[in-house]
């Protein structure tokens, strides 16, 4: 079992920025691809941002140009960097790490906790 923990949510006036983390208690780097994902109030839960092993990366086209993923394999966490907040970009944001084989078979997929993420316009 892998536990992932996010930090870094809170209150921001629109336009400011927040940096998530996402710190896994082991290393990320057997996990084929990390990301994040949000749950606005009333929503399905959707994808933010995604980071494979390799460093591709890949957005939501709403985030796109304002928002960051990045990894740093050496402390096992993974990052987002939201600048410009909108108001529509509060939710809960999740942090995501699984594991696919060569074909595509999930054979490990976790899930943090969330932390909250408020925009006031």
């Amino acid at each position: 079992q892998v536990q992932l923990v996010e930090s870094g949510g809170g209150l921001v006036e629109a336009g400011g920025s927040l940096r998530l983390s996402c710190a896994a208690s082991r290393s990320i780097v057997s996990f084929t691809g990390m990301g994040w994902y949000r749950q606005a109030p009333g929503k399905q839960r959707e994808l933010v941002a995604t980071i494979t092993s390799g460093g591709s990366t890949n957005y939501a086209d709403s985030v796109k140009g304002r928002f960051t993923i990045s990894r740093d394999n050496a402390k096992s966490t993974v990052y987002l960097q939201m600048n410009i907040l909108k108001p529509e970009d509060t939710a809960v944001y999740y942090c995501n790490a699984e594991r696919r084989t060569i074909w595509g078979t999930l054979i490990e997929d976790y899930w943090g906790e969330g932390t909250l993420v408020t925009v006031s316009s």
